[in-house]
């Protein structure tokens, strides 16, 4: 499976996309307006190894939400994300059996040579 879980609102994300150029078999799932499901979250998780990996925290509700000051287990971040989806660490890309989360340049990288 190639599927990416992007934010079309985000110039970041917007281009990422363009960088990487996505073939046309990569579903494409704006996570704003098709949010993500739990079996979804408990796919990436499974990928990453936790939930921890796939949270945002420099989402502007982290702060605003006072998350900073608490220590949140895996139950809370799943809960989050499901619940804000400006949570996800964003883009995901899923390729097979991997997955690359979020917008580092060597993440980048690293999709880009995963798609070739």
């Amino acid at each position: 499976m190639k599927k990416v879980y992007h934010l079309s609102t985000c110039s970041t994300n917007q281009r990422i996309l363009k960088e990487v150029k996505p073939k046309k078999d990569m579903l494409m799932q704006d996570i704003k307006t098709e949010p993500i499901t739990g079996v979804q979250i408990d796919e990436m998780k499974k990928l990453s190894g936790s939930y921890a990996a796939l949270f945002s925290r420099v989402a502007l509700k982290f702060r605003k939400m006072g998350l900073h000051e608490k220590e949140l287990a895996e139950k809370d971040y799943r809960k989050l994300i499901l619940e804000e989806y400006t949570f996800l660490k964003r883009p995901v890309f899923i390729i097979d059996d991997e997955i690359f989360i979020g917008n580092a340049p060597k993440v980048v990288a690293e999709v880009k040579a995963a798609l070739k």
